[in-house]
């Protein structure tokens, strides 16, 4: 390996300079330019300058450096092919063996709010194109762009005189395109949200900045992959899970760490964001828990102690709770993991665990336990996205703050303080649970739920089952409108004394009317949750 040639380039130069004193122990000559080559110069590392080597000084303030023949031509040789070689000896251009490199700080120079002038001097044009060089000329050149990466280069040059194998080659190469089109897909939504503005009196045209365009003609995803899935929904179906990039803080379920528990297989995050997503939208100022089971609340409950908030959540549905998913919106204390472990769960996830709370819960070795720093309100980033095949369905965010809700009374009877805060809880619910959905619930806590039904009265029937056949001083929600009175008629005879529905229906007269003939209160929304 004596005589090799490795190029480093770094805005991130975490370790670089312990990399570099190792690669020039192992006979390479290091060849660097600006912030780079000075750390190097002053950690006593042997370095040559961009500039010795190209025979030009950096220009326009730095702007341009490593875009010279000299510099892509030795990286862009092809060492099997002679006419290549020929041609470097002619041009007096020594071979590139190793390119360091990654890029300016784009990302985070957009999200610390950073003037427009500064960001796009960090649209970075010299690294990856060295980068994408080295990785086109994967055969012959290491592309490296993960500092995590130094240490299996170093270790692979050691293994033996024959150099480092195909398979690290095309690893390293791999990963050199996929930083590149992430640092390019940044780049390309953050310019799609600028706006030229002319201005006649100065005669100028201005810049400004705002969002990216609600849905681009081409839509970039900029995911990176957070672990592999022993399976998907089924066995048969390979699985991974991917979380958003260039988010200032992690969001979701994508943010928890597992303090416990069995690998996580695709149903339970599907099941942790659906519990995550309920109990964040729950009235922060009490203690709230949800139940979930196959992404629908089987249960949910607010009380002025955890505990209590989830005994209550439990006893909604208690045989649907067996082997469930539970989200809480408060750290689990002992009283509360006492009661977690009377009940087998798939998994608990919630802001924190006391340590003897987790004493408690680990005795259970399959429960999955999930700490979980994502604030509240909820934020939110990019789309709802749904793959059909062929295609790809992309919408907003079901996002609508329900605490702001106007309720608009539509009946004779106007519902009471208390119906009215039943009212509000059983819709948040409500906005969570598959189509046709129907809520009941009291005081604070679900009582029953009729989920996904093609009849929004079976839907009806469903919820009322479960909670028992009577629903006395209960309250009901519906996701859409009732197309028909049956529905009301199903739950008045039940016990329902108050219902919260988005109206619209051409037949909203007749639901009313059923309404006013019972003595039911309901309020209309103006929005509608559907969820397929």
């Amino acid at each position: 390996m004596q005589g090799r040639r490795a190029l480093i380039s770094v805005a991130d130069k975490t370790g670089v300079a312990d990399f570099a004193r190792e690669l020039v122990s192992r006979g390479f000559e290091i060849v660097s330019s600006g912030g780079t080559s000075k750390l190097l110069d002053e950690a006593g590392v042997p370095v040559r300058p961009v500039s010795k080597v190209t025979g030009s000084p950096e220009i326009l303030g730095g702007r341009v450096k490593t875009l010279h023949p000299r510099i892509h031509g030795g990286i862009l040789a092809r060492r099997n092919l002679p006419s290549d070689m020929k041609e470097l000896e002619t041009q007096q251009i020594t071979p590139v063996d190793l390119v360091v490199v990654n890029f300016y700080p784009f990302e985070e120079t957009v999200a610390k709010g950073s003037p427009l002038h500064e960001i796009l001097e960090n649209i970075d044009i010299g690294g990856p194109s060295m980068l994408r060089a080295a990785a086109k000329n994967f055969e012959h050149v290491l592309a490296v762009t993960d500092p995590a990466d130094y240490a299996l280069v170093l270790r692979k040059l050691d293994e033996g005189p024959e150099g480092i194998d195909l398979i690290t080659r095309l690893h390293l190469a791999q990963k050199a395109f996929q930083a590149s089109a992430r640092y390019e897909g940044a780049i390309a939504s953050f310019v799609s949200g600028l706006a030229a503005e002319s201005d006649v009196n100065q005669g100028r045209a201005a810049l400004t900045v705002g969002a990216p365009p609600a849905f681009p003609e081409t839509l970039s995803l900029r995911l990176e992959k957070a672990q592999d899935l022993r399976y998907g929904e089924n066995p048969h179906q390979a699985a991974a899970f991917y979380r958003d990039c260039g988010l200032a803080q992690p969001l979701g379920i994508a943010s928890a760490a597992q303090l416990h528990g069995k690998e996580l297989s695709y149903n339970n995050i599907l099941d942790l964001d659906a519990a995550w997503r309920l109990v964040r939208e729950l009235p922060s100022a009490r203690a709230a828990a949800a139940v979930i089971k196959h992404t629908n609340p089987c249960g949910a409950a607010l009380a002025d102690s955890l505990r209590e908030a989830y005994v209550r959540a439990r006893a909604t549905d208690p045989v649907s709770a067996f082997g469930g998913i539970v989200a809480l919106n408060r750290g689990v204390d002992v009283a509360t993991a006492e009661e977690l472990s009377s009940t087998f769960l798939e998994a608990v996830v919630a802001p924190g665990f006391d340590p003897k709370a987790i004493e408690i819960l680990v005795q259970k070795k399959s429960l999955r336990l999930m700490k979980i720093d994502d604030p509240a309100p909820p934020p939110w980033s990019g789309f709802n996205l749904c793959r059909v095949l062929g295609g790809l369905l992309v919408q907003d965010w079901d996002r609508e703050d329900e605490a702001e809700l106007e309720l608009r009374v539509v009946t004779e009877r106007p519902p009471t303080e208390r119906e009215v805060e039943a009212l509000r809880f059983a819709w948040i619910v409500a906005k969570h649970v598959k189509s046709n959905a129907i809520v009941l619930a009291r005081d604070g806590a679900l009582l029953g739920v009729g989920a996904g039904q093609m009849s929004r009265v079976d839907s009806c029937r469903i919820a009322i089952q479960k909670a028992g056949g009577t629903v006395k001083v209960a309250v009901a929600a519906s996701d859409a409108f009732f197309p028909f009175r049956d529905g009301i008629d199903v739950l008045a005879e039940a016990g329902v004394e108050a219902v919260i529905q988005p109206g619209g229906s051409k037949r909203d007269e007749e639901a009313v009317a059923a309404c006013n003939e019972r003595g039911l209160a309901m309020v209309f929304t103006g929005r509608r949750h559907f969820r397929h």
